[in-house]
């Protein structure tokens, strides 16, 4: 089924893990640097704080969407997603990823909150994304 688009953004890096990111439009731009646990000196942002920060953004609006559409629970103001990502070895070849998400809702029911993550995570386009190829595990504080 082919995606109906409704809104494209680009962004372009130059440096690999030590370089730069720009997005076309110059609203966002990033100096990268490899984390000290993969050699790095530590200086800059990485690759996965970069896709934390997006997961994390894109599951609260998930969320928000999913109570939008008559979910019958109010997503707090102060609602918060955590999204920690890992990078390690494979064991066949290359890096993999990990993800956790931890999920705070603030005021709600503990059952409304699982039954809203758990829609959520249905339609979350990250969510959708890394599906069957990154393991990725929801938690509800």
């Amino acid at each position: 089924m082919a995606t109906k688009i409704l809104y494209t953004t680009s962004s372009t890096a130059t440096g690999g893990r030590d370089g730069r990111a720009r997005t076309a439009d110059g609203s966002f731009e990033v100096t990268l640097g490899t984390p000290k646990e993969l050699g790095g000196n530590g200086q800059g942002n990485n690759p996965e704080q970069l896709f934390a920060s997006g997961y994390a953004a894109c599951f609260l609006g998930a969320m928000k969407f999913v109570a939008a559409q008559g979910q019958h629970v109010q997503v707090p103001a102060d609602a918060t997603v955590t999204a920690t990502v890992g990078i390690g070895l494979r064991a066949d070849k290359g890096f993999g990823l990990a993800v956790a998400l931890e999920i705070s809702l603030p005021g709600v029911d503990r059952a409304a909150a699982e039954a809203l993550v758990a829609e959520a995570d249905t339609i979350c386009p990250y969510s959708h994304a890394v599906r069957g190829n990154i393991e990725v595990k929801l938690g509800v504080a």
